[in-house]
């Protein structure tokens, strides 16, 4: 049998928030509160894979890196700007607005409210917009 990721913990100030914010960006399903009393709220990323998202005290970020077809960029893009979300191509200006990346054909990187950093990248060849 191949492996494969399940699920993994996200920590975040507050799980539902952290969540919901994650699968509008990203265009995913929010799943019901699992756990014994609800303490994760996971998002289904794929067929295999979700993001079970709880709350801890002092959340530190994680840093998540997506690959995504074109048209899957064009949309988190699209949903960050209407959101007014910074996003930049670099993890340490990931406010700086551009979507240009020297390995691949774009990728922009954008944090929620506990620090998580999100990677987002389209390595189709994309030719660079900025």
């Amino acid at each position: 049998m191949a492996v494969t990721l399940n699920h993994t913990i996200v920590p975040a100030a507050d799980h539902r928030a952290a969540a919901h914010f994650f699968a509008s960006v990203m265009g995913l399903p929010e799943l019901p509160p699992a756990g014994r009393q609800g303490h994760f709220a996971p998002v289904r990323v794929n067929e295999t894979l979700t993001l079970d998202f709880m709350t801890v005290p002092d959340a530190e970020g994680h840093h998540l890196a997506f690959d995504v077809d074109p048209e899957t960029f064009d949309g988190i893009l699209t949903r960050l700007q209407a959101a007014g979300v910074p996003y930049g191509n670099d993890p340490a200006a990931p406010d700086n607005g551009r979507t240009d990346h020297q390995l691949c054909g774009r990728a922009l990187y954008f944090r929620d409210d506990s620090l998580n950093l999100y990677e987002v990248m389209s390595r189709d060849g994309v030719v660079p917009r900025d």
